[in-house]
């Protein structure tokens, strides 16, 4: 075994365990933390498969920025002090329908793909995908800076609106 699939196995088996924990957590502020965790994993998979681009927007947007907003929502709207709602009579049949249906449609991809040659050829090796990023980030802090900063800015004004509007009077 190579050290890398060793550490696939590993990462895989974190992210399995952290879309259970997301699913499975009673508390919503847990649910999200169980998210973020399977978002740097994935991440770190996209590392493993030389993608650093976009393991670097992984962390940004979705660990980042849409966790975020998440937490603020779960915050603003209190979902802990939420009374449990009346579930509807056909609601969890359905869902287990749906389910099913989904898993025949996996099953019948997995062994219908499987006599398909899914080989991946390797990238030209003229591209050097360190120079490829090093150009990608000099383009968004020289060329973008003005918009990088507005929205940074932007972000930073949601969140200082989000804590004022979340914050309960005293008395």
């Amino acid at each position: 075994m190579t050290s890398e699939l060793i550490v696939f196995l590993v990462l895989s088996l974190v992210a399995i365990a952290t879309a259970l924990g997301m699913l499975f957590s009673n508390n919503a502020v847990y649910s999200a933390l169980f998210l973020v965790l399977n978002f740097v994993t994935v991440a770190i998979f996209y590392l493993l498969l030389g993608a650093p681009f976009i393991a670097m927007a992984q962390i940004t947007v979705y660990a980042g920025a849409i966790m975020v907003l998440f937490l603020f929502v779960i915050m603003l709207l209190g979902v802990e002090n939420l009374a449990p709602s009346n579930v509807l009579p056909w609601q969890k049949p359905l869902a287990m329908l749906l389910s099913a249906i989904l898993a025949v449609e996996a099953i019948y991809l997995l062994f219908n793909r499987a006599g398909t040659d899914l080989s991946v050829s390797a990238p030209d090796a003229s591209l050097n995908s360190l120079e490829s990023l090093r150009t990608m980030a000099f383009a968004l802090f020289n060329q973008f800076l003005l918009p990088f900063e507005v929205t940074s800015i932007l972000l930073l004004v949601a969140m200082m609106g989000a804590i004022v509007l979340s914050r309960q009077e005293k008395g």
